[in-house]
């Protein structure tokens, strides 16, 4: 599957003279940032978002376009790609632009209160508001430390997972002890369209950060030899007329094994970058936002930040919890962006006429 195949047409950038002045800029066009748009929207602002990707979805469709999730609300399971169709059909009323495949490289407050942001491509804004919904920041795999096994990456080693269908009738090595690693393995050892010739687990302890009903899962198709569990670490492996053949494997008794294999798939997480933010003056905690609970602001008022950039007491790395800081953060923009109006009314979109005229549809008669 080709994550950029989205069913929803997105409008993109055109051409633009001199900077683009809008009520917000988003960055990032996750699952987080693409909610932004939708609650901004209902509030009657406008946004641009941008995302270092080119396309639409962030780190499901980066990661794992095809894996079920379970846990959005009121959708018992969707995958990675139907979840960003979803919520790219959701916001279409309100007329978002993408600026994909760049990076926002400036950003400077101006003497009137707005922003001025530039990207890598040279597209300029200038914003009542700027979102920070870039997840993870610029996040990058964790990579495996053997010298040479590098030149495999894209053909026989891959530390993500864009089209499982590759992958079947092969033999796998699977490296890593969390969800990730786990759930591939499961989805390739056992039967299915997927279904490899033969898969290994390979961690460094007989120990998993993943959950528990993965690992018994994992165990029982050892029992029953569907696939194999080694613990022990990678250093080093042979080739054979420029493909990799083998790794060598270093177990925790010090005897070193070859083990033969097509394909190896990592997963040691993410390596979060947050790149040109960590230098905005913005207050950071651990590679993280500081962000208050009310309107989920930033050290610098108008900058917000949602989604698993941020950090406050409590906080839950879940794609829900983005969702409701969403809607808070879209209440403390319009504070700024419509200090006119005051105090800007709760409405639902059950029974709003206004918000119905938002939406593009029609009021309800009720009897």
């Amino acid at each position: 599957m080709d994550p950029k195949l989205n069913q929803v047409v997105i409008q993109t950038a055109q051409n633009h003279q001199g900077p683009i002045e809008t009520d917000a800029v988003i960055i990032g066009a996750g699952p987080v940032g693409l909610f932004q748009v939708f609650e901004l929207g209902l509030l009657e602002m406008k946004a641009h978002v941008i995302d270092s990707l080119a396309y639409p979805g962030g780190q499901p469709i980066e990661l794992y376009p095809d894996k079920p999730i379970y846990d959005i609300p009121a959708i018992p399971v969707c995958t990675g790609k139907e979840l960003t169709d979803a919520l790219l059909k959701q916001i279409e009323p309100f007329g978002a632009t993408f600026h994909l495949g760049q990076t926002v490289t400036v950003v400077e407050k101006q003497a009137d209160g707005r922003f001025f942001i530039e990207t890598s491509k040279g597209t300029r804004f200038l914003s009542k508001t700027i979102f920070i919904a870039a997840g993870v920041g610029a996040f990058e795999p964790r990579t495996l430390k053997v010298d040479g096994l590098e030149k495999f990456e894209g053909s026989q080693l891959f530390y993500r997972v864009r089209n499982p269908a590759e992958f079947a009738g092969k033999n796998l090595m699977v490296v890593g002890g969390g969800d990730s690693a786990l759930d591939w393995t499961l989805n390739f050892a056992q039967d299915g369209p997927h279904k490899a010739e033969s898969v290994i687990l390979l961690h460094r302890r007989d120990g998993f950060k993943a959950a528990p009903a993965s690992v018994a899962k994992m165990r029982d198709l050892c029992e029953r030899f569907e696939m194999q569990f080694i613990v022990g670490q990678i250093t080093g492996y042979e080739e054979k007329e420029g493909q990799l053949a083998a790794v060598k494997v270093t177990g925790g008794d010090g005897v070193t094994r070859l083990v033969p294999l097509d394909v190896l798939l990592v997963f040691f997480g993410l390596s979060p970058k947050l790149g040109p933010i960590a230098h905005w003056g913005l207050a950071i905690e651990r590679k993280q936002l500081v962000v208050d609970t009310e309107k989920f602001s930033t050290s610098v008022p108008g900058i917000f930040a949602v989604g698993d950039i941020n950090t406050y007491p409590g906080k839950k790395k879940l794609i829900l919890s983005g969702f409701h800081e969403c809607a808070l953060a879209a209440f403390g923009a319009a504070a700024l962006v419509f200090p006119e109006k005051g105090k800007i009314h709760l409405q639902y979109t059950t029974t709003s006429t206004k918000l119905h005229k938002v939406l593009g549809v029609e009021s309800p008669v009720f009897d």
